[in-house]
């Protein structure tokens, strides 16, 4: 039976220049509303600039974007996240001096009280933040309230995942989720994934390691000199090996 849902998300013909730089080549991409897709390619394939394109970071030359079937124009991240597109970058924006309870909700703090009287709930949001932690995996009791900058590169990450969670999103896009996390934080991220899709979001993943792409994505996308050279790849049917030999262009996908 042919497929009438209209995709989550659909990227149709994506052009981007830096100057003569010629970053993305005639992207299309689809991602269905509950599907998981691994994004792969060497460094300087195009990843991080279509991710980038998909979060509102920098403006496309040309092509289309469509959220749920409605054309849309993504100015700024602000957009992004407003039409459901949250991003965790390798890098993720967080402030040092704030507390971890603080970084989870900034820009979307909760507050009590009754109107103009209102005040930050900071309980709730310490409360929110230390269940959150649990989940993405970080064992070890680190209080709420502990500024970010006295936390380790892999903890600052899993912060940042907690936070995608925590929002809900429609897409999530994690760029490198498990680089610098131990063996628990990346079990916890990659089992975060996992119930992404049993609650019926979709993620982007986007890893170097591959061992960690194949254990949870529905599909797999390969990116060559910033064009799509595969796009309906399985973990069910390609092996490690043939989707690296597609990455380095050993073999047509």
């Amino acid at each position: 039976m042919a497929e009438t849902e209209a995709p989550l998300v659909e990227m149709r013909n994506i052009q981007k220049y830096y100057g003569r730089v010629h970053a993305l080549r005639d992207v299309n991409l689809r991602i269905k509303r509950g599907e998981i897709v691994g994004l792969l390619g060497d460094n300087g394939a195009g990843k991080s600039t279509l991710i980038k394109v998909l979060s509102g970071a920098v403006p496309y030359t040309s092509g289309q974007i469509f959220i749920n079937g409605q054309e849309v124009n993504l100015r700024s991240t602000n957009d992004a996240i407003a039409a459901g597109i949250e991003t965790i970058y390798q890098d993720s924006a967080l402030i040092p001096q704030l507390s971890i309870a603080r970084n989870l909700f900034l820009g979307r703090e909760l507050r009590k009280g009754p109107g103009f009287m209102d005040r930050l709930d900071l309980d709730r949001m310490n409360e929110v933040a230390a269940s959150l932690l649990k989940r993405v995996g970080i064992s070890k009791k680190i209080p709420p309230t502990t500024a970010i900058g006295s936390l380790s590169g892999g903890e600052r990450q899993a912060v940042a995942i907690a936070r995608a969670m925590y929002f809900d999103s429609d897409l999530i896009i994690l760029d490198e989720p498990t680089n610098n996390l131990g063996v628990a934080e990346t079990q916890g991220v990659l089992r975060f994934v996992r119930e992404a899709r049993d609650t019926g979001h979709s993620c982007i993943f986007i890893a170097h390691n591959i061992h960690h792409v194949f254990q949870v994505v529905d599909r797999m996308v390969v990116m060559r000199r910033g064009a799509v050279v595969a796009d309906d790849l399985s973990p069910r049917t390609s092996s490690i090996q043939d989707v690296e030999d597609i990455i380095t262009g050993e073999h047509a996908a």
